[in-house]
């Protein structure tokens, strides 16, 4: 009897890429959901890098999956599903399509931005909405057909408002104000400094303005500003309160756009601002939309975005039902 030689690893239908601000995953996975190996690298920033030194962040990701994989060299899999940060207009989706299609991982290339990898990774079918408040908001829709509904999410000039940075910035401004007289009273203005152990509101901006507090670390006072509202604090809860109607008229836009609002439809919530469940405002957000869209089915996403993005993959190729519950198994 001969001697069976080495196992050769399967083919990757799908190279799916999820990349954030703060981190990259990569998974390869066959066209019957099994995944071959994934892979992790840094954050995805092209307006800081430029293109082609944030595409190099991908490849890192990808080549930690080929290797777990047990693929040799760059893989090459039928289709590349990249869902990543800072491709928030479709001018911007093509134009990182086109450097990472360069690359030469996969026959065919689609970047979308991230958020659709949540949503997608939300559902058992593409048709839902999601909401994401992370950093910033952002909101998307799809529907089975490929029709999707979406928001250029560019901060104030595309007139957004909340995230977590929104809302710290907030917090700050009445915190400040009712400090010096100009505003009212609200706890927010010695709970905000009493964080970083400084006495007062004017110790705190005089160590934001000299930099002896780095404002990387502003992140941290949302938490404090959800406390302050749920013990009572007027000002506070309205900044929740504000929040809350934003989420609401976000999903209801989308749902809207793509005929679903008097539907029985997923509305998902994901980012760190509302997946911490914090009940004053997500509790808040699922009455406001229970008015706008009665039949809609709230829920906090908790599974990994990547899986999101190979879920897209799949889809475009057809991959059978049980393919796609094979690859959520895994992630799940």
């Amino acid at each position: 009897m001969g001697v069976a030689g080495p196992a050769v690893p399967m083919a990757p239908a799908v190279l799916a890429i999820d990349a954030g601000n703060s981190k990259t995953d990569a998974a390869l996975v066959a066209a019957d959901g099994t995944v071959l190996g994934t892979g992790r690298a840094g954050g995805f920033q092209p307006p800081l890098t430029g293109v082609e030194a944030a595409v190099d962040v991908l490849a890192e990701a990808v080549a930690k999956a080929a290797a777990a994989a047990g693929l040799p060299g760059v893989p090459r899999a039928a289709r590349v599903s990249a869902c990543l940060a800072n491709a928030d207009l479709p001018v911007e989706e093509r134009r990182l399509a086109d450097a990472v299609a360069a690359r030469g991982w996969g026959a065919a290339t689609e970047v979308r931005n991230d958020t659709f990898a949540i949503l997608r990774a939300g559902v058992d079918r593409p048709r839902g909405v999601a909401v994401v408040c992370g950093a910033g908001i952002n909101c998307v829709g799809m529907l089975p057909d490929g029709r999707t509904a979406r928001f250029p999410a560019l901060g104030q000039i595309s007139g957004d408002w909340g995230g977590g940075s929104g809302l710290a910035q907030e917090a700050l401004w009445w915190a400040a104000r009712a400090e010096d007289g100009r505003g009212g009273p609200t706890a927010l203005a010695a709970a905000l400094p009493a964080h970083f152990g400084l006495a007062s509101m004017a110790a705190l901006i005089e160590a934001l303005h000299l930099g002896g507090l780095d404002r990387g670390r502003l992140h941290e006072l949302v938490p404090v500003l959800f406390a302050v509202a749920a013990a009572g604090d007027a000002v506070a809860s309205a900044v929740v309160e504000r929040q809350a109607g934003e989420v609401v008229a976000l999903a209801s836009v989308a749902l809207d756009r793509l005929g679903l609002l008097g539907q029985e439809v997923p509305v998902l919530l994901g980012g760190g601002v509302l997946a911490a469940r914090h009940p004053q405002l997500n509790g808040r957000i699922e009455e406001l939309l229970s008015h706008r869209a009665p039949r809609a089915r709230v829920s906090v996403v908790t599974a990994a975005p990547v899986l999101g993005a190979a879920l897209l993959g799949l889809d475009a190729l057809h991959a059978p039902p049980a393919a796609l519950t094979r690859l959520r198994a895994h992630f799940e």
